[in-house]
């Protein structure tokens, strides 16, 4: 297998899986369709691919200095979920018109990713595989690789959200729908304390 095979095939197997960042994408698709949702898509592969290329830039080596600043993730990656784990479990479940404005941003999806640990394991391990030489075409190859790969991941769970959307037509079944989705994202920073 190539270098850029093997690169893709960690991308993707890191991208695609279930976590956090997907499962907010889903909601995001099934709430606001597949355009808005594209917000949360693009700011969560920027703020990933960001995280991966200082990771290989040296951020590694702070981590390696300062180990408590993984710890500091953890704890804010936690609360963050849990927060918006609550903002789904309350949410009226109206969609289109009636919903408020505010719906999924570049924003929000850039910081689930800052503050997710597996975003964080992922760079590290990817950038220790793929670039640990430090070898700049590599780096950026990496880097460049990986954007299109987790962009086209997580769109494809907001796809998917598209998909469950015809079937959310009444508020009780989006709000079912909502605590479920509530109920992942919990249990995904209970998965956090628990590493």
């Amino acid at each position: 297998m190539t270098a850029l095979l093997s690169m893709a095939a960690f991308a993707l197997a890191s991208s695609i899986s279930p976590g956090p960042v997907n499962v907010v994408a889903l909601s995001a698709g099934a709430q606001h369709g597949l355009a808005a949702s594209l917000r949360h898509v693009t700011g969560a592969t920027v703020g990933f691919t960001a995280l991966l290329l200082l990771i290989g830039l040296g951020l590694h080596e702070l981590l390696a200095r300062f180990p408590d600043l993984i710890e500091i993730v953890k704890w804010a990656g936690m609360g963050f979920l849990l927060y918006m784990a609550c903002k789904l479990a309350i949410d009226n479940g109206q969609l289109g018109a009636d919903k408020p404005a505010r719906g999924p941003s570049f924003a929000r999806g850039a910081a689930m990713q800052w503050l997710n640990p597996k975003a964080w394991l992922a760079s590290l391990a990817g950038m220790g595989a793929y670039a640990a030489g430090g070898d700049g075409t590599l780096l950026w190859q990496f880097t460049a690789l990986y954007f299109v790969i987790c962009y086209l991941s997580i769109a494809s769970w907001a796809y998917a959200g598209t998909f469950l959307r015809r079937h959310l037509r009444e508020a009780k079944r989006v709000r079912m729908f909502n605590r479920v989705m509530a109920a992942l994202l919990a249990l995904s920073a209970l998965y956090l304390l628990a590493e």
